[in-house]
């Protein structure tokens, strides 16, 4: 990876949670299994690891509206992380996330995907966020319907999500 580090942006703050961008060096500590202190005993989970190994190839998921930690607010500790895969597609953007076991079950999931949702319906070139989930992952299922994103296709055992801002054109 490189040197130079991302640009600070406003993070993203829900009730229980703050969704920060990674920095490079927390990165480089998934990859090395370094594990600060701020961290939950569980994290990085594996899908995590797959995200830090991507940031090199993918440089803006770094950036402002690329990947997020999930932190929660009590205790500062990171539970997770959650992500808008940047840049955006004829105005559609995907999101993923993942949550820690140990926090499963808290409303975390679907609280951070609805506060990321939000932010990036807001940008100017954004009106759709999108989510893949496999019909076999019930939990993931919920957590998107939880979050308002509404089924819109189902694909080869794929269960296809997404939520628009109204106020813009669907092209």
């Amino acid at each position: 990876m490189s040197s130079s580090s991302s640009p600070v942006h406003a993070d993203v703050v829900t009730k229980r949670l703050v969704l920060r961008p990674w920095t490079r060096s927390e990165a480089i500590a998934v990859l090395d299994d370094t594990r600060p202190s701020h961290w939950a005993d569980d994290f990085p989970a594996e899908g995590d690891r797959v995200v830090a190994g991507l940031f090199e190839q993918y440089p803006d998921w770094l950036g402002p509206y690329g990947h997020r930690l999930v932190i929660e607010r009590d205790s500062g500790l990171v539970v997770g992380s959650i992500g808008l895969f940047w840049p955006p597609s004829e105005g559609v953007l995907e999101i993923g996330y993942g949550i820690v076991v140990s926090r499963r079950g808290r409303g975390y999931a679907p609280e951070a995907t609805r506060a990321l949702a939000d932010f990036a319906l807001a940008l100017p070139d954004v009106h759709t966020v999108s989510a893949d989930v496999e019909e076999s992952n019930p939990a993931s299922v919920r957590v998107l319907e939880k979050a308002g994103f509404r089924r819109w296709t189902t694909e080869e055992n794929v269960v296809k999500f997404r939520i628009s801002n109204p106020d813009r054109d669907l092209r």
